[in-house]
């Protein structure tokens, strides 16, 4: 028998996306599996919408916005499923979306986590820039995937069509064991929004489980639908966020130097942005680094156990800065090819 899977659906004011993109999830042709839409306090009858035009759907209300880390949180405390689909409201998916993953993590019980190959919604030669064909991590923690460079998208010619193992999955449409999820205490709730997935999947393979690419499966997102790109917000929450991250999961001795050094290159890359004119950027960086020191002095937080010995995959041990802006490589295969 096919294991239940359970495809949740984080909403906030996401009507016009779930008016759009609901059809095609309902359309999947995986034999046993249910929709939940989860709503972090929706104002904009998205619930009503839902509820009468698509009565089969589970709906989970939640009392206000807790973001992406929070909302998921809560919602799957009360989901019972064998895996669970997180999967953004403004992704469209294909009839046989699920079947390939469910196959290959079926195959394989120390996978732990999987993403299907995630292209651009309105222009489906191109890799979508929140999670490609799976992602990497390089060695100051700066995320790039298979398929996207920082802003470049790659087109897809076929060239990441491999299952492979990869550092984190996309949590625009990221497959999870639901025990695994538990078990590892969901998201960090701090993040609120923004690399929640990548911590997530950080912590996974610390605890021995290997994140995988599953071309097979494709989806289409829109991309930036809840803060858009350049957004403040999101600046902030990406900068913070991934310095959170790397003081949670880093060894203390590469803690010691590659935090200092990743300030360093953030400074840099604001102030690059203020001559270029961009003063929001500038500043959302200078208060991503308050927020980082405020999380330091006031968090009890505690660095994620290191296993002696342990290989992680997805790991660039460069740095993609120096190849992308000095070297002028551009695509994922450049790079981590690349033995300069």
């Amino acid at each position: 028998m096919n294991p239940k899977v359970a495809i949740v659906i984080l909403n906030w004011n996401g009507l016009n996306y779930l008016e759009k993109f609901l059809p095609s999830v309902m359309a999947s042709t995986y034999a046993n599996y249910e929709i939940v839409l989860a709503d972090n306090a929706s104002t904009d009858g998205s619930l009503a919408f839902v509820a009468q035009k698509y009565p089969g759907v589970v709906i989970i209300r939640l009392e206000q916005n807790f973001g992406f880390a929070g909302g998921y949180n809560k919602a799957l405390k009360q989901v019972d499923a064998a895996y669970y689909i997180l999967l953004n409201s403004d992704v469209e998916v294909v009839p046989g979306w699920i079947e390939p993953v469910i196959e290959l993590m079926e195959t394989d019980r120390q996978i732990g986590a999987c993403q299907p190959k995630m292209l651009t919604y309105g222009d489906p030669a191109v890799f979508e820039y929140a999670g490609a064909a799976g992602g990497w991590l390089d060695l100051f923690g700066y995320p790039f995937a298979r398929g996207r460079i920082f802003d470049y998208c790659e087109q897809d010619k076929g060239q990441y069509d491999s299952n492979a193992p990869i550092f984190w999955a996309s949590g625009a449409a990221m497959f999870v064991r639901s025990g695994l999820y538990h078990q590892l205490g969901g998201m960090d709730e701090y993040f609120f929004a923004h690399q929640e997935e990548i911590d997530f999947c950080w912590r996974l393979q610390l605890a021995g489980y290997t994140v995988m690419a599953c071309p097979a499966s494709v989806v289409y997102h829109v991309g930036g639908g809840t803060l858009p790109k350049g957004n403040e917000r999101k600046v902030f929450l990406n900068f913070r966020n991934n310095l959170i991250m790397l003081a949670k999961n880093l060894p203390l001795s590469q803690r010691a130097w590659k935090i200092p050094f990743r300030i360093m290159l953030d400074i840099i890359s604001a102030w690059k942005s203020l001559f270029g004119g961009e003063a929001t950027y500038f500043i959302a960086v200078l208060e991503a680094h308050a927020g980082f020191m405020k999380w330091l002095l006031t968090t009890n937080n505690r660095p994620s156990r290191q296993p002696k010995n342990r290989v992680l995959k997805g790991w660039y041990t460069k740095s993609i800065v120096w190849k992308h802006f000095i070297f002028r490589k551009n695509t994922f295969s450049e790079i981590v090819e690349d033995k300069y």
